[in-house]
């Protein structure tokens, strides 16, 4: 099953990192990456932009609304993903502990739905 991995972190304190530190966080999102794509669980993962680089769009009585910046202010934002293939929730927990997000922010796990039995 597909599960999506989302993560979040507050982007301040990712700033605030001294250099050595962000370079080190860096190499364990390295290690993490290459373990998932050697043990067959990776399907995709990427990095994104500031929340400051982000437009929200909504489509209202047929009129396009742009906003810029996120959906919504938090406290944390989220600052990329992981698509990956896990047999099952435990599997795919275990996967997002490993994460460096999990040890500062915080990990999302949403399966992925499935339409392949209803669209044949």
């Amino acid at each position: 099953m597909k599960y999506l991995l989302m993560l979040f972190e507050n982007e301040k304190a990712w700033d605030a990192l001294p250099q050595e530190e962000a370079q080190k966080v860096l190499e364990e999102y390295m290690a993490f990456s290459e373990s998932i794509e050697k043990s067959g669980n990776n399907i995709a993962g990427e990095a994104l932009q500031p929340t400051s680089t982000a437009t929200t769009v909504r489509v209202r009585d047929g009129k396009r609304l742009t906003t810029d910046g996120p959906f919504a202010e938090t406290r944390e934002q989220m600052g990329g993903f992981f698509l990956v293939e896990a047999k099952d929730l435990d599997e795919a927990i275990a996967l997002a502990s490993r994460i460096p997000a999990a040890k500062s922010g915080c990990v999302e796990i949403r399966p992925v739905m499935d339409y392949s039995d209803v669209m044949g």
